[in-house]
């Protein structure tokens, strides 16, 4: 694989719950992309990744992230693994919109 450079249009878009998701990159490697969330938006739940950890980077804003029955208050610049499995769900609970960075390893 060579490098590449990836411009906000040409992300594969979709939602989950309020959610806006940007997919950047996907191989059988790395999954890396970004979430956004106003200010009290809620995301749906994921269920989990069957073989891949997940990390979640907050660029921007607080959220809140429920980890199965744990939650986790998380503010710009702080990070989060997720391990394989684990149900997972953002909230924005700031003032402004959030954006979070996440990538799963290996990708799926």
């Amino acid at each position: 694989m060579e490098t590449k450079v990836v411009k906000p249009e040409e992300t594969r878009i979709f939602m989950e719950g309020q959610e806006v998701d940007r997919e950047y990159f996907h191989t059988d490697k790395l999954v890396f992309g970004t979430s956004e969330l106003m200010p009290g938006q809620t995301g749906a739940v994921d269920p989990g990744h069957a073989i891949s950890h997940e990390v979640f980077y907050v660029v921007r804003g607080t959220v809140l992230l429920r980890c199965g029955d744990r939650l986790y208050e998380l503010k710009e610049g702080m990070a989060q693994i997720i391990p394989p499995t684990m149900p997972h769900q953002l909230t924005n609970i700031g003032d402004c919109k959030c954006i979070v960075s996440w990538s799963l390893a290996p990708g799926e």
